[in-house]
């Protein structure tokens, strides 16, 4: 994806997300890794709503600023997240009510949060891992990451929010959607004895 594109795209999906609900405020942020390895990622205390395309901070392979305002404090976790998903081209962190609220429950399985409640779930994030609260912009966050060895595109940390990669912006954006539409239908169902998709049908389904 060439600069100019990758700059319409995150501000166009960053609106998107903004309007529909998803994010609030200044919460939230958007990576996109260009094929000659530099980052483009939305600016600190910068709202999704109202992203400028010339403002998005532009980052060299060594994490130094080439343009724009200074980098979002999740850098550390965007940077994992691309070492342990080698493919992965786009990240988007939320702090989506639903998947928040979710990640705050008892109980949870830290390898696999959300049970297999509908096939677009499994197809569009398939598994999900729960990380332990960090303070935004602690570095050892990425460390966090980096223990789960790229097992997973699809991280809830507790208490704030999700992470997901994708080989595309438009593909991470639709999986961070499903992922919180799926939290949703857990904080409603899943406490209730809710009928699931069975062994076979979840594996025949899962992306990762």
């Amino acid at each position: 994806m060439s600069l100019v594109r990758a700059r319409e795209e995150i501000c166009h999906l960053g609106r998107s997300l903004f309007d529909r609900g998803y994010t609030h405020g200044t919460s939230g942020n958007i990576s996109v890794l260009l094929d000659d390895g530099r980052m483009l990622v939305t600016p600190t205390k910068s709202s999704l709503g109202g992203l400028d395309p010339a403002a998005l901070t532009l980052l060299d392979p060594a994490g130094r600023i080439l343009e724009g305002l200074a980098p979002t404090k999740e850098l550390p976790l965007h940077g994992a997240m691309y070492r342990s998903r080698g493919a992965a081209r786009a990240i988007v962190h939320l702090h989506s009510t639903h998947s928040v609220a979710a990640s705050m429950l008892p109980g949870l399985d830290p390898t696999d949060v959300f049970p297999p409640l509908t096939a677009y779930y499994l197809m569009k994030v398939g598994r999900t891992a729960l990380l332990p609260y960090f303070r935004p912009g602690d570095p050892r966050v990425a460390q966090a990451i980096d223990e789960l060895q790229g097992t997973y595109s699809s991280i809830l940390l507790a208490n704030h929010g999700p992470v997901v990669s994708g080989l595309s912006l438009a593909e991470a954006t639709a999986a961070v959607e499903e992922l919180e539409q799926t939290a949703k239908l857990y904080l409603l169902v899943g406490h209730r004895g809710a009928q699931l998709l069975n062994c076979e049908e979840t594996e025949a389904l899962r992306c990762n």
